[in-house]
């Protein structure tokens, strides 16, 4: 049986949970998730865990943060005066934004905390610093 390898276009089922078993992310019930292995259109460690897989094949990987979302980064977390808010929004603890950075780029942000006069905002993605554990299924693998 033939094994995905870079440049491949794959389907995979997955479920995606932290180490507390909590389900994040999951294609349950949903198409397979199709993507070119060795492109970078998934996370790292995902990606070297389908490499190598067969059509029909199953397996549980953990992959570690660094292979993942990274580690959190402190100075991805920044306050700014509560006035510099569009007056408009009413911001809550967990609401995600998005607004322009310094180089024109788009934000995604998360409204980490409130005071009466800032607003904390963190840049991190939501699962970085976490390992993560998949279920994989590899259902359908064509070379182009």
């Amino acid at each position: 049986m033939t094994e995905a390898r870079k440049g491949d276009n794959v389907k995979v089922h997955y479920t995606g949970s932290l180490d507390d078993g909590t389900v994040f992310d999951s294609s349950t019930g949903k198409e397979p998730l199709c993507f070119a292995l060795g492109t970078g259109q998934v996370i790292e460690g995902f990606e070297q865990a389908v490499e190598g897989m067969s059509v029909g094949e199953e397996k549980t990987v953990l992959i570690p943060a660094d292979k993942a979302y990274g580690q959190r980064n402190d100075q991805l977390v920044f306050q700014a005066p509560l006035e510099q808010v569009p007056p408009d929004l009413k911001p809550e603890v967990g609401m995600p934004l998005e607004m322009g950075g310094a180089n024109g780029e788009i934000l995604r942000v998360v409204v980490a905390e409130l005071t009466d006069t800032h607003i904390t905002l963190d840049a991190n993605p939501p699962l970085a610093g976490q390992d993560l554990t998949f279920k994989i299924e590899l259902v359908e693998c064509t070379t182009p």
